[in-house]
């Protein structure tokens, strides 16, 4: 990229962000991080309602002669493509949506999702999942849907073969457990209890991005509690109760308000 920069482009790289072509890019290569990371060390993005970033929403916008436009919600997107990965080289550098890009954290980039958006991609070829915070733009190939971060690739086991076949889901978050303190009357599932608040926010998350919702977290003796629910039947109980063990959760228990 040249030193000098127009200042009408300046307009255009704030809405882009790192909306350009990463190949394109060769002053250095990019690559894994200088820390050894597993699968293990990696955490799930949480879902939350977020403002829609100040940069990076501009719709249309055209990147390498292409144009693209910014979904208007990310309820109901659902695509299956392949994936590929960004890592060393683009570290510290300020992402579409104007957030320093963190390699060591669960986030993508992706062409038309609004900004901030979270989903849930799982690699097809091993079945691994998990969920990421979508924060830049890209990856400007056409046979690719998204652009994971270092620290999201080791997750999904795509840090070495580079692209997988993956599922991607957004997740709706416009009623995010950390917003739901409060639940109708009913029987619900406690699927953990914790001292810490971001604790329970984090398991909130998981819930949701397995589509288990209502999520709503309840303090009580000084604890917060992550429920489930209302159900109106014991079928739908006893469904959740599955999908919850499935997740490798420990089996949830029914309480009442």
């Amino acid at each position: 990229m040249r030193n000098v920069v127009l200042p009408w482009l300046v307009v255009a790289l704030l809405l882009a962000g790192c909306a350009r072509d990463k190949s394109k890019d060769v002053s250095t290569r990019d690559g894994p991080s200088s820390r050894k990371i597993t699968a293990a060390d990696v955490d799930d993005a949480v879902p939350e309602v977020q403002p829609l970033a100040r940069y990076g929403n501009h719709s249309p916008y055209t990147v390498l002669g292409k144009t693209y436009t910014v979904l208007p919600s990310a309820r109901g997107y659902h695509e299956r493509g392949i994936a590929s990965w960004y890592g060393s080289k683009f570290h510290g550098r300020r992402t579409s949506s104007g957030e320093p890009y963190d390699m060591h954290l669960a986030t993508a980039a992706h062409k038309s999702l609004p900004l901030p958006a979270f989903a849930e991609v799982t690699n097809l070829e091993n079945g691994r999942k998990m969920v990421v915070k979508i924060n830049d733009r890209g990856p400007f190939h056409d046979d690719r849907i998204i652009d994971l971060s270092y620290a999201a690739a080791v997750k999904l086991g795509i840090d070495k073969t580079g692209t997988a076949q993956v599922d991607v889901r957004a997740i709706d978050v416009e009623t995010p457990g950390r917003q739901a303190i409060k639940a109708a009357d009913g029987s619900f599932l406690q699927v953990g209890a914790f001292s810490q608040r971001s604790s329970a926010d984090h398991l909130a998350g998981k819930m949701m991005a397995a589509q288990l919702k209502p999520v709503s977290i309840q303090k009580s003796r000084g604890l917060y509690k992550v429920w489930i629910g209302p159900y109106a039947s014991d079928i739908e109980i006893e469904a959740s109760i599955q999908r919850v063990v499935e997740l490798g959760f420990d089996r949830p228990h029914k309480v009442s308000r």
